[in-house]
């Protein structure tokens, strides 16, 4: 019955995602070996069939996509040109602390890098706790959280800093 459509979405409607972001993409630099880096961390590649199906019984479901090609910043400017609403990003979104190293050493964001195993939902904000937990609840999903919400008021991606700040996140311009 719950058809998700990018059409769906509205003001306020909170965005989640499955697990921690930048692992894939990371974990493909490391093996290339172009960077002279090494580190245990493994592609969060795998099927997203049980994350996607756990979401369908909810009838808040309006969007799902999964962040492969340039991260879930890609995905949330998709959302800004296809509904004319902002997405505001909160800085709890998961990244691994490996992740994060490698990013701050070759000058990354984890939030433009490839995903593969992961799923970006947006759901009505009076489901969103109860869809939460469904994701939890599951070996793929345990490192689910919720990341942001959908705001009329502007028509940008927004990262909030944990310091009360706003840090724009711009459109890549070149393929990922």
């Amino acid at each position: 019955g719950v058809k998700p459509s990018m059409h769906l979405i509205s003001d306020g409607d909170v965005i989640l995602v499955s697990g921690s972001v930048g692992d894939h993409g990371t974990a493909v630099m490391l093996a290339r070996e172009e960077f002279g880096l090494r580190g245990d961390l493994k592609s969060d590649s795998g099927s997203v069939y049980e994350l996607t199906e756990a979401m369908m019984k909810f009838d808040g479901l309006r969007f799902m996509r999964d962040p492969t090609r340039g991260g879930l910043a890609s995905v949330a400017h998709e959302i800004v040109r296809a509904t004319g609403f902002g997405v505001r990003l909160t800085e709890d979104v998961p990244v691994q602390e490996q992740v994060q190293s490698v990013c701050d050493m070759l000058g990354y964001d984890p939030l433009y890098l490839a995903c593969e195993g992961r799923v970006v939902t947006i759901i009505d904000s009076s489901q969103a706790t109860a869809a939460l937990a469904a994701w939890q609840s599951l070996p793929s999903g345990k490192g689910a959280a919720i990341i942001g919400k959908i705001d009329a008021t502007s028509n940008r991606v927004i990262l909030e800093t944990q310091l009360g700040g706003e840090r724009f996140l711009e459109e890549l311009e070149d393929d990922p």
